[in-house]
């Protein structure tokens, strides 16, 4: 790795380092030290920021979408060093974080490509109708406007895609939306590495320094001044739901309030139908136990909750996902405290009567391994912690005795990015009834599928009601995710030598 990280914050083009700092603790090697951010660096990089957004906030689409272009570039050159100290930090395995460079990169040019069209900048126009009785109407455009300076936290368990220049960050600038990233304290020599690239694409393309600052950290305060600093216009999260939703209040309690985009996990239930768990019952089994292992569990997207059949077709089911886990080794987690988390978790499953284990394990350190468990509806329905996302690879069999209990079950869930139905043609009766109960429960319904695995495309869907995310009409992938930074504006009676074009 030719690449050493020095701790520092990028705030407008300048490289500082704060008299505070604290060590990281990578995986592999030695840690180094990290500037801890303040409420000063805070208002040093807000302030910049609104003073970029004079004119990258009115840029061309096609100078916006060249800077995203160049980022994605500048990251590939550094592709390699990526790579090497994110896995040092993360743990994860070099194929995961080549893939999710490529994710991240695939976003800003599938981000830039979507700009360099109108269309997104939804432009609606009612001509001036001056002979209308009784009164005349006026000549109406209408086309959404970028919002201004916005705040991104990083994410814990994806150091690049929802990280330093992951979906928000990328959103943002193509809105047009300068934006200062709190850097995640468990990899901020990658966060480091990444600002490097925007920090090279920013002088390439001539931009305003304050377009873009990283500010690194381990505690909340800064956090806190970041969503209160009255110049910051909206905030992207992905984390816990603990500490989204005091965010979320944060933004709430302001003199003026600004939106909160938070993604905060769910437990992403599937529904085994009877007919395909009769099926295929030990195909589905394997394939909840893949995807609730995949990557330690430690993804939004984790299939915490299979719905299962009583009776020998979903034993199958439950025994097949058991075989399968316990053919997992021990994975380490992304940090102590997340490892630490997922222990108190499952701790919480094995202190209940209401659930029976199938399969348990012990772990110490940051190392995990799988846990399967199973209960039945009233037990589930009674037990509100039993509905509370685990993070990891930690699953829960909730077994019913006939198809209506599906149903009344899928009312009982809160709000979830996805739901997935695994059924056979036979079973299609009982899908219908319970897909207008899973629209109103999830952004994303799968078919015969696993939910860990979430496409970039123009009709991705990475949200969903409360606790699944803060705002149900929004989504964090895909290019939807920009029009949360944007908002409409109408120009009445408004001359060409005034026309806005976005």
């Amino acid at each position: 790795m030719t690449f050493t990280p020095h701790g520092k914050h990028l705030i407008a083009g300048d490289w500082t380092m704060g008299a505070d700092t604290f060590t990281s603790t990578p995986l592999h090697g030695p840690g180094f030290a990290v500037s801890r951010g303040t409420a000063g660096d805070v208002d040093r990089a807000v302030q910049a920021a609104e003073e970029a957004f004079w004119t990258y906030g009115y840029s061309s689409r096609e100078d916006r979408a060249a800077f995203l272009d160049a980022i994605a570039d500048e990251i590939e050159a550094r592709a390699a060093d990526i790579t090497a100290i994110g896995t040092a930090e993360s743990g994860l395995p070099e194929a995961r974080l080549q893939g999710e460079r490529g994710r991240t990169t695939g976003q800003l040019r599938l981000f830039a490509t979507h700009i360099r069209s109108e269309a997104y900048l939804d432009i609606r126009h009612d001509p001036a109708l001056p002979d209308r009785q009784p009164l005349p109407r006026p000549d109406l455009k209408m086309m959404q406007r970028p919002i201004g300076p916005v705040a991104v936290f990083g994410a814990s368990n994806f150091p690049l895609a929802f990280s330093t220049a992951g979906g928000d960050t990328a959103a943002a600038l193509a809105a047009g939306c300068p934006v200062v990233v709190k850097g995640h304290p468990a990899h901020p020599g990658t966060g480091e590495i990444v600002a490097e690239a925007i920090h090279a694409a920013i002088a390439r393309c001539g931009m305003h320094p304050g377009v873009f600052s990283l500010i690194q950290g381990d505690q909340v305060d800064y956090a806190q001044a970041l969503v209160q600093h009255p110049l910051i216009r909206a905030v992207g999260f992905t984390g816990s739901l603990g500490a989204g939703r005091a965010l979320f209040d944060l933004c709430a309690q302001r003199p003026e309030p600004i939106p909160f985009f938070g993604e905060l996990g769910s437990v992403n239930p599937m529904f085994i139908l009877p007919a395909a768990a009769a099926a295929r019952g030990a195909e589905i089994g394997a394939g909840w136990a893949g995807s609730l292992t995949m990557g330690a569990g430690q993804f939004c997207t984790n299939p915490g909750i299979a719905v299962i059949p009583e009776g020998p077709e979903g034993d199958a089911v439950v025994a097949a996902a058991a075989e399968a886990l316990a053919k997992v080794a021990p994975q380490p987690m992304l940090t102590d405290g997340i490892a630490a988390a997922y222990r108190r978790g499952k701790a919480r499953f094995d202190t209940r009567n209401a659930v029976r284990p199938v399969l348990t394990t012990a772990d110490e350190g940051r190392q995990a391994s799988p846990n399967l468990y199973q209960t039945d509806m009233a037990s589930y329905l009674n037990d509100h912690v039993l509905g509370e996302e685990v993070f990891g690879p930690l699953g829960l069999a909730i077994r019913v005795s006939e198809p209506s209990q599906m149903i009344e079950l899928a009312k009982g869930f809160e709000g979830q990015l996805t739901a997935t139905l695994q059924m056979d043609e036979a079973d299609t009766a009982l899908a219908r009834q319970l897909l207008p109960v899973l629209e109103r429960k999830a952004g994303r319904i799968l078919v015969n599928g696993y939910p860990t695995g979430v496409e970039v495309a123009d009709s991705m869907v990475h949200g969903g009601p409360y606790p699944a995310s803060t705002n149900f009409g929004a989504t964090s992938v895909g290019t939807l995710a920009i029009r949360r930074f944007l908002r409409p504006v109408c120009y009445q009676n408004f001359p060409d030598a005034l026309a806005v074009t976005g």
